[in-house]
């Protein structure tokens, strides 16, 4: 007979539970990430998920393996990776790739004219499993001999979770992620791998994947010279606070021509005034404003 350790059980009845907050109060402070009292039943489940693998029964025992134990720092990573789990397509928001491909890369472009160095740098930040990043490089490479012809293009494409970034790496999808790829996508940018698909070696060949934690000041204030950040879906997890920080980042980082693209339905009102909204064909962007931030 084998013998599996019971799950955790959790009373959720009452007054949240001290150690849980404990916990919510460590997230918070390592990712920026806060979870309000209504959505503490989903991390105490995402707790339990990380208690079962590491055989561990109580939330206090749980809070001491992500404070005092040796290897605290690497399991914080681990309930990270439990908390962040992103759900994305290809060619997710089809007006506003259409609005970059368009409108915003000519605008680029035509600022760009006189620079000496012919380069487009473009940050995914919270890229998820790489759907993103991997659509924008194609897009930018239907452009390679039209547009794009003679420009180098970047692609920089971070995430917290380091699980969605393996899967990135990877770069096999299945039915799910690849339901948008019309057919000349599919056949011009992907290999068939059995009842899946994978990336082609030229639409990886310009992006690189990396973890970075959007509110790790220091690292955020070295992703300089930006033409262009997306940051869909991602800012929703933040508090108020947080997402000034990034914000401001954002706007650090960004070239004065540059644009940033949220989910559609993000916004920056009330939360920052240093960026002005533009409305396009069927979406929405933000240029850089000259006022500082602050909420409005």
């Amino acid at each position: 007979m084998t013998m599996t350790a019971a799950a955790p059980t959790f009373v959720v009845e009452g007054p949240p539970d001290p150690e849980l907050l404990r916990i919510r109060d460590l997230i918070y402070q390592s990712a920026g990430i806060f979870h309000p009292d209504n959505k503490l039943r989903l991390l105490l489940d995402r707790c339990g998920r990380r208690m079962k693998e590491l055989k561990v029964q109580t939330l206090h025992e749980y809070s001491d393996c992500l404070t005092i134990k040796p290897t605290r720092q690497a399991e914080l990573v681990a309930l990270l990776n439990e908390i962040t789990i992103g759900e994305t397509c290809f060619f997710r928001s089809q007006l506003q790739l259409d609005a970059l491909r368009q409108i915003v890369i000519p605008k680029i472009l035509e600022a760009k004219s006189n620079a000496p160095l012919r380069r487009l740098r473009i940050w995914s930040a919270g890229c998820s499993t790489g759907e993103e990043p991997y659509t924008l490089s194609m897009l930018l490479l239907e452009e390679a001999q039209n547009r794009l012809k003679n420009w180098t293009v970047e692609i920089l494409a971070t995430d917290l979770n380091e699980r969605s970034l393996a899967h990135a790496n990877n770069g096999i999808y299945g039915t799910y992620s690849t339901r948008n790829l019309t057919p000349h996508y599919r056949q011009k940018y992907f290999i068939p791998a059995g009842e899946q698909l994978q990336i082609q070696p030229s639409v990886r060949s310009n992006i690189n994947f990396g973890r970075l934690n959007l509110s790790d000041d220091a690292r955020m204030s070295h992703m300089k010279g930006l033409d262009i950040i997306f940051c869909c879906n991602v800012l929703i997890y933040f508090d108020l606070a947080s997402k000034r920080r990034v914000i401001q980042h954002f706007h650090d980082n960004l070239l004065p021509h540059g644009y940033l693209f949220l989910g559609h339905s993000e916004s920056l009102y009330g939360v920052s005034d240093s960026f002005q909204l533009v409305h396009l064909p069927g979406a929405t962007a933000y240029i850089r404003g000259e006022h500082s931030p602050g909420g409005k």
